[in-house]
């Protein structure tokens, strides 16, 4: 027998966003059930020190707030599933999807919090020094640099930005690319080439994240010139890979109308999407902002469109009836 789930709520995801509208969905009665996906937690359970979530005076860990989240979220009545959608059916209510093992979940309304990715270099020296030194995002871990040496990875506008914002923190910013060029906006161009505190190694990519000390941490970066293949040694503190981000959208690539880079399309304002009854929340609509608590903020935003959506709903059939 196929196991089948219904609810007045289904949430896809399990991070600040969906969780956060998981909390608000059951304190509503809409007794929300959450499949948590191919990474339950989301992005914060691969960080560390988390400095800038508001309520807490002192550095916490990626991975215990996310534990705390769900934890909260069960409390009130969501219920939590482990499990990874493979089909969407979004052609009428009540919207149906259905996990890899054959599960049917079965929503009144949905909540779609599958995140991004931010994009890696995929080399091995990157993936070792993860979190201590390497990050892919200078709001989330800039301020952890502050006076000492950075670098950033890249040439479009998250690479310029990250540059502009991490002379906040420090003195000395090299932005690497591996072209002679970049593919930025030019009124960032501009700011980045007349900022004192900035300069750029054109036609360099990261061949190797060096580390060392005790704990180890980033030392140093090993670029090679793009042209002649010549390694050389650029000593750091702080290396941010930005070449973009990923939203975990190719499930509903065809059922949901997405933006030029992917991203899920809502009413400017709100959570709604192009089909009613379907709301997007946190980074899988939002690639300007990719903060755990704008993520959040969504996530409760979903949950009260869901909840009005709802409401007009059910007045419309009772009116029917």
């Amino acid at each position: 027998m196929v196991a089948t789930h219904s609810t007045r709520m289904l949430i896809l995801g399990s991070g600040p966003a969906g969780l956060s509208a998981a909390i608000y969905g059951a304190r509503a009665g809409m007794a929300p059930i959450v499949v948590q996906g191919i990474q339950p937690g989301g992005q914060l359970t691969t960080t560390t020190d988390v400095e800038n979530y508001p309520g807490f005076r002192d550095v916490i860990q990626g991975p215990w707030l996310m534990e705390q989240m769900q934890a909260q979220a069960e409390h009130v009545g969501a219920q939590m599933m482990w499990d990874q959608i493979v089909e969407i059916d979004l052609s009428r209510r009540p919207f149906r999807l259905i996990g890899d093992g054959g599960t049917i979940y079965s929503g009144d309304v949905l909540v779609i919090a599958t995140g991004a990715q931010a994009r890696w270099l995929e080399i091995p020296s990157e993936e070792h020094l993860k979190g201590r030194g390497v990050s892919a995002c200078a709001t989330c871990d800039g301020f952890f640099y502050r006076g000492k040496k950075v670098a950033v990875i890249g040439g479009g506008n998250t690479a310029v930005e990250e540059a502009l914002y991490l002379t906040n923190h420090s003195h000395d910013v090299t932005l690497i690319h591996r072209r002679d060029s970049l593919r930025a906006e030019k009124i960032l161009q501009e700011r980045l080439f007349k900022h004192p505190n900035i300069k750029v190694l054109w036609n360099r990519e990261v061949a190797k994240f060096v580390g060392g000390g005790q704990p180890e941490g980033l030392v140093a970066i090993d670029l090679r010139n793009t042209r002649t293949g010549q390694i050389e040694r650029l000593e750091t503190e702080g290396g941010f890979v930005a070449i973009g981000h990923s939203p975990a959208t190719e499930l509903f690539r065809d059922h949901l109308e997405l933006d030029e880079d992917g991203y899920i399309k809502v009413e400017t304002g709100t959570t709604r999407t192009s089909v009613p009854g379907v709301f997007a929340c946190g980074d899988v609509m939002d690639k300007v902002y990719r903060q755990a608590v704008t993520a959040a903020g969504t996530g409760c935003m979903a949950a009260l469109d869901s909840e009005k959506f709802l409401a007009e709903a059910d007045f419309e059939a009772s009116l029917a009836a």
